[in-house]
């Protein structure tokens, strides 16, 4: 009896029960992301075989092309950007399920063609297929995409059953508080929130679903993680790369809008929440809007100020020289806009009140990195006083998120010899070397998640608010003060001297990654 040896996701089965046959569209078919991450992310699941047994990808765009193109286009990016390499078989499976529309954003009736489009695809199919929109366009046309998916009927296909339809949201959510705001109300003229997946990529990171095991899993932290043993915790989002041709979008955009509001404040979130009563994902993101709605608001006084910006000067990146902010393509000569941005937060509840929390943004710095830094407080010096034997240094816990995911704990140990003598040591922890480098990227469990209506990973809809009512007041102050307050950093450093002041007033200092 001869045994069919297909890969899996070839035989119609998929390992993920909960996964119902689906038909994702991607609004921006031709654009980086998709080309980069999503289409990559599709085709790995399916090597994983977590892709639906009926599974269908649509592409839409402005151009009209063939579909022929579309689908070359898609093999050709798995080939330059997926994790791991084409196996045609398992390709062409999917590929004689993609399909593409072409159209306005703004018109209802490719609309009512994409729709029929699915419809056709579901009565081949025999039975109820949920449609996942992936809106991954400029901004500018987040709303009537959204508009336009209510007109046309598809936002209420099985709006009752488990096959309702749902719409994942790119970043940026809003440019401030009252965008957000309106963003939300258009959403939610159309979808209800169970609908709704606002996506930030930094979630779908191993090391950020790691914490809430490393908090919650192991009673060697937890007790730990408050103000009686904790001094500070520093989050830096650091990248070595400058903004490159995106000065004009940048000048928009600047480091608080463009990492804090969203990525680096979904870390502190994550980070300093009370423990959720249950893994349901409701449970979760009410404890990280508990915490954000805990935030102190920011004092802008220049004398006493929590917030520091600045712009990156020329200087040298990995030995080679290269241009001022101020000198990129698109940008103003008078530019008023931060690529560095830090922050000193306080957090007023129980848990945390008086451990200052910093955060920090900025491009062009020393090296890319991606880390949370738990600091803890000193232990009493009546046993080991510091002087030239006993090099002791406050215990820490880092969480490292980019490049190398991992963490390290920072003890102190003997070093070995007659004489008792310290030094700080490090323990280290690699996702590479223990599990292997071949991770999930964050866009494969995060569209696995959407599939399964699974909103853990999702930012809710007064989530983004909440987090804007504390950022839209600092670039409100910003932009009445003009160039007055805005710091310059040397391109391949650590920022600028203002940003270490914010950490001297309470006599901490910042870590070099």
């Amino acid at each position: 009896m001869s045994q069919d040896t297909r890969h899996p996701f070839l035989k119609g089965l998929s390992k993920h029960r909960g996964t119902q046959p689906t038909v994702i569209t991607i609004f921006g078919a031709s654009g980086d992301l998709c080309t980069r991450k999503l289409v990559p992310a599709i085709y790995n699941l399916a090597v994983d075989n977590l892709l639906p047994a009926d599974f269908s990808l649509i592409g839409y765009g402005r151009k009209p092309i063939p579909v022929e193109d579309f689908r070359t286009s898609a093999r050709e990016s798995i080939e330059e950007f997926s994790r791991r390499p084409l196996n045609a078989e398992i390709w062409d499976r999917i590929e004689e399920n993609t399909h593409y529309c072409s159209g306005g954003y703004d018109e209802l009736e490719a609309f009512k063609t994409l729709k029929k489009k699915i419809d056709e695809i579901e009565k081949g199919l025999g039975r109820e297929t949920q449609s996942v929109f992936y809106v991954s366009t400029p901004p500018s046309v987040f709303e009537p995409i959204i508009e336009n998916l209510g007109a046309s009927g598809l936002a209420t296909r099985y709006q009752r059953s488990d096959n309702h339809t749902k719409v994942v949201v790119e970043k940026p959510f809003g440019k401030d508080l009252e965008s957000a705001r309106h963003l939300n109300r258009v959403i939610q003229g159309v979808f209800q929130e169970r609908q709704v997946y606002r996506i930030d990529h930094y979630l779908g990171k191993e090391t950020v679903q790691d914490l809430l095991v490393q908090r919650f899993a192991n009673s060697i932290f937890e007790p730990l993680w408050n103000r009686q043993y904790v001094d500070n915790v520093q989050i830096t989002v650091a990248e070595s790369l400058g903004v490159g041709r995106r000065g004009g979008y940048y000048e928009q955009s600047g480091a608080t809008r463009d990492m804090i509001q969203n990525h680096t404040m979904q870390l502190l979130a994550l980070t300093a929440m009370e423990p959720p009563v249950s893994l349901d994902p409701e449970a979760i993101r009410d404890e990280k809007v508990k915490l954000l709605k805990a935030i102190k608001p920011l004092d802008l006084d220049y004398e006493r100020s929590d917030v520091v910006r600045a712009q990156y000067k020329e200087g040298l990146v990995d030995g080679e020289k290269v241009k001022g902010y101020r000198q990129t393509e698109g940008v103003s000569p008078n530019s008023e806009t931060e690529t560095y941005a830090s922050l000193r937060l306080n957090i007023s509840n129980w848990r945390w009140e008086g451990v200052p929390f910093y955060l920090r943004s900025g491009k062009r710095m020393a090296r890319r990195v991606t880390e949370i830094a738990i600091q803890f407080k000193r232990p009493p010096s009546t046993l080991f006083s510091e002087n030239e034997m006993f090099n002791l240094a406050s215990n820490s816990l880092v969480f490292q998120i980019q490049p190398d995911e991992g963490s390290t704990v920072l003890l102190n140990a003997k070093i070995p010899g007659l004489q008792t003598r310290t030094q700080p040591v490090k323990m280290h922890f690699k996702y590479s070397a223990t599990f292997g480098s071949n991770t999930p990227e964050a866009y494969e469990r995060l569209v696995l998640d959407a599939m399964l209506a699974d909103g853990t990973l999702f930012i809710r809809g007064d989530e983004t608010e909440t987090s804007w009512s504390l950022i839209t007041p600092l670039h409100e102050f910003w932009s009445s003060e003009g160039q007055r307050g805005m710091e310059s950093y040397v391109s391949g450093s650590w920022g600028p001297l203002a940003s270490d002041r914010l950490l001297w007033d309470n006599g901490h200092q910042w870590r070099r990654p």
